[in-house]
This record gives structure tokens, sequence and C-alpha cells, in this order.
């Protein structure tokens, strides 16, 4: 099953809302950093992100790859839109540095969205190494730690902020193949919830976003077989994988002011995979 092209952006504004209040969805004038952005989910969001306004801080363990992404966001919103930082989320030097880099170039970060994640086992807990378990948390859960503590208090200083947590309907279920990954989403799911408690007096949201089967290239052995694909949806109430920008959407809401009395939540987009 080959990939289906790039749709341009879309768009969430109100087509009839003229020259006076801007969008619930409008982000002009706001920065986002998004991990892990240089292709899949977090590429996408950083499109929608721009395309509605904010300047965006794309980051990943290839440059090569980042560059790509900053290229074409400043060909369609404007040179200086995006920037292209580097990042390995298992260094805690690395993710200060890409704070540090963002700080430098734009000032502030309203927006930090922890979508790089790392899976290198597959199949049951009693087969997992110490080394494989321990990589699983650490880049999933501790990585997400340290860059949102990193983020919080100038976003807590000036009273404003929104932290998202990529994580997945994994979190929600048992599974004899991922475990140890299920585990650390769930994980992220407690960690929106207690920062949510933390940030919230000072009216800075922490949400989690939980997908379920996305045409990535993370789960291409889910989708590049048609047998497969069908296979794996089956279950759900669509019938279809989703796409990258059907997840993008929901970060834009949390960004915005759309989302501003909205925080400890974790919100299901999974083609009603959880509903059967």
């Amino acid at each position: 099953m080959s990939t289906p092209p790039r749709r341009p952006p879309l768009l969430l504004v109100d087509e009839n809302q003229g020259g006076g209040e801007p969008s619930l969805f409008d982000l002009g004038g706001k920065v986002a950093v998004i991990t892990g952005s240089s292709r899949g989910i977090g590429r996408a969001i950083a499109e929608q992100m721009a395309a509605h306004g904010a300047r965006v801080v794309v980051s990943s363990r290839k440059k090569d790859a980042c560059d790509e992404v900053v290229a074409a966001i400043d060909a369609r919103h404007g040179e200086g839109t995006a920037l292209a930082v580097a990042c390995n989320i298992s260094s805690k030097d690395a993710l200060q540095h890409l704070v540090d880099q963002t700080m430098a170039a734009f000032g502030r970060i309203d927006t930090v969205v922890c979508n790089a994640a790392s899976n290198p086992y597959f199949g049951p807990m009693a087969g997992i190494t110490d080394e494989q378990f321990t990589k699983i948390l650490h880049n999933n859960i501790i990585s997400n730690h340290w860059l949102i503590s990193m983020c919080a208090p100038q976003m807590r200083q000036r009273r404003e902020g929104s932290v998202i947590i990529i994580s997945s309907i994994g979190g929600l279920q048992g599974s004899d193949l991922i475990g140890a990954y299920n585990i650390s989403k769930a994980a992220d799911m407690q960690l929106a919830r207690n920062l949510a408690v933390e940030f919230g007096p000072d009216q800075v949201r922490v949400n989690t976003i939980a997908p379920g089967l996305v045409q990535t290239d993370f789960a291409r052995a889910l989708w590049e077989n048609p047998e497969i694909l069908k296979v794996s949806t089956a279950g759900s109430c669509l019938k279809r994988i989703g796409q990258p920008d059907e997840i993008a959407g929901m970060a834009v809401f949390l960004a915005s002011r759309a989302g501003a009395f909205t925080t400890g939540q974790t919100f299901v987009i999974d083609g009603g995979a959880m509903a059967v």
C-alpha cells in the first residue's frame, strides 16, 4: 500500500469571521517546540501550528531531516516561521540545548509538544531485557518530564502556556506484543494529570493526546500490507487508518484559546477503536 500524497494543512478557522476578533484557533505570536517533528504526527503538528500563525521549532535526531521540514514550512508561511534544532531526547543536555536555542531565537515558549518516543521491543514482557525496558521508560516518560520542566517555568511566570504529550490508546489497553510501550504511554497520561494539578494555578495547561492507528513510519508494519491493514482497522468504527493531520488538529485546539479551559485530560483519537 503506497503512502498517500501529503495534503496542504487544513486551516481550523471560521470562514465567516471577517476582520474582527481573532479565531479561537489563532496561534499568532505563539512559539511551539515539537519533538520528533521531522515526520509523521510530529511533522503534521508543526505544519498545522505554523499554518495557524505559530513559530515552530522542528526537532529530531537528524538535523538534515529537520532542515527539510523547516524549508517546507518557511516556503509556505515565510522565512523565519520555523527553526530546526537536532535533539536526542535521551540526553538531558540535548533537551536543554533545544530549549536554549528556542529561547535565543524566539524569546519564549508557549507550547511544548512531547511527541518523540521509543519502542525497541516487541513481544511478551517476559522476554524484554532490562536495557530495553529502561530505554522505553526513559525516553517515553523521564525525557518528557525533563523537557516539560525546562519549558514550564517561563510559562508559569507569564501565567499562560500549553503542554501536550502524545500518548497512545495503548496506554488504555493491555498487550502481549507492546506491553512495555503501553505502560509508558499510560504513565504519560498520569504525568499530564499530575502536572495539570501543579501548573493549574498558574494557568498552564497539560493534556495528552492518545492516537489510534495512524499512517506513519512508526506504524508502517500495520498498514503497508493491505491485508494486515484490513485486519488492523476491522475493530474500529470508521474501518480505516488515521492520517497525521487528524491528530494535529487536536494539538492546535489544545495550544490555542479554544482550549484555554482544558487541562488534565486525555483525548482519544482512534477512529472509534476504543468504542467497539
